[in-house]
C-alpha cells in the first residue's frame, strides 16, 4: 500500500532537517579550528594597521618657466615640470626647482585649514620663473693665466664715415591680397 503524499513529504523534510543540522555542526567546528589557528600566530594580513588612515594628501601642480626643471619636494618626491605631486598636508613643506644654466629656486608650501574642509597646501599651483645663471654646485672652469700680447702698433686715423641719408619715402610694397580698410560696421 502507498502512503499518502503528505506523509511522504513529511519524511523527506525530516531527513533534510537532519542533514542541514549536520552541515551547521561541521561549519561550526571548522570555524572554531580556524579561530584557534589564528590565535596561535598572527600574520601581516591580519594586522589591524591596515585600517589606520595614512596622512592626508593634497595634489600640488608644479610649473616652471622655462619648463623641464626638476622639482624636488622636501619629502624626496621628484618630477619634471609641468607635473603634479601628492604631498602630505600634516606639516609645511617646500619644493626646490633646478635646471642646468639656471639658479635653483625654492618655494615654501604652507598648510591652510578651513573649518569644514580638509587641509590643503598653499600656493597651488606653484609657478616659478627660473633666473638664468650658474647652477649651485657646478664647477667653474679654472682660469688660465693671460698670455702677454705683443705691443700694439699705432693705427692710422680712420676716415670719417659718411652720415646716413634720411629716408624720405616709404619703400615700395607689393599689393596685399587682403583688404587694408576694415569692413563697414552694420547697425
Amino acid at each position: 500500500m502507498t502512503r499518502p503524499v503528505s506523509l511522504q513529504w513529511a519524511s523527506v523534510a525530516k531527513s533534510l532537517e537532519g542533514t542541514i543540522n549536520m552541515i551547521y555542526r561541521v561549519l561550526a567546528m571548522a570555524g572554531g579550528a580556524l579561530a584557534l589557528a589564528a590565535c596561535s600566530s598572527t600574520s601581516d594580513w591580519a594586522n589591524l594597521d591596515a585600517f589606520k588612515s595614512g596622512p592626508t594628501l593634497d595634489t600640488v601642480s608644479l610649473e616652471s618657466e622655462p619648463p623641464g626643471a626638476e622639482a624636488k619636494a622636501s619629502n624626496g618626491q621628484t618630477c619634471r615640470t609641468p607635473c603634479a605631486l601628492a604631498l602630505p598636508v600634516d606639516a609645511a613643506s617646500s619644493v626646490t626647482f633646478t635646471l642646468n644654466g639656471y639658479q635653483p629656486e625654492t618655494e615654501r608650501l604652507e598648510v591652510i585649514q578651513t573649518t569644514g574642509e580638509p587641509p590643503r597646501l598653499h600656493p597651488n599651483p606653484v609657478v616659478v620663473e627660473l633666473t638664468p645663471g650658474s647652477t649651485a654646485g657646478a664647477k667653474k672652469p679654472a682660469k688660465k693665466p693671460a698670455a702677454k700680447k705683443p705691443a700694439a702698433r699705432p693705427k692710422p686715423a680712420a676716415a670719417a664715415a659718411p652720415a646716413p641719408t634720411p629716408m624720405t619715402a616709404a619703400p615700395a610694397q607689393a599689393p596685399s591680397p587682403w583688404p587694408t580698410n576694415p569692413p563697414p560696421v552694420r547697425q
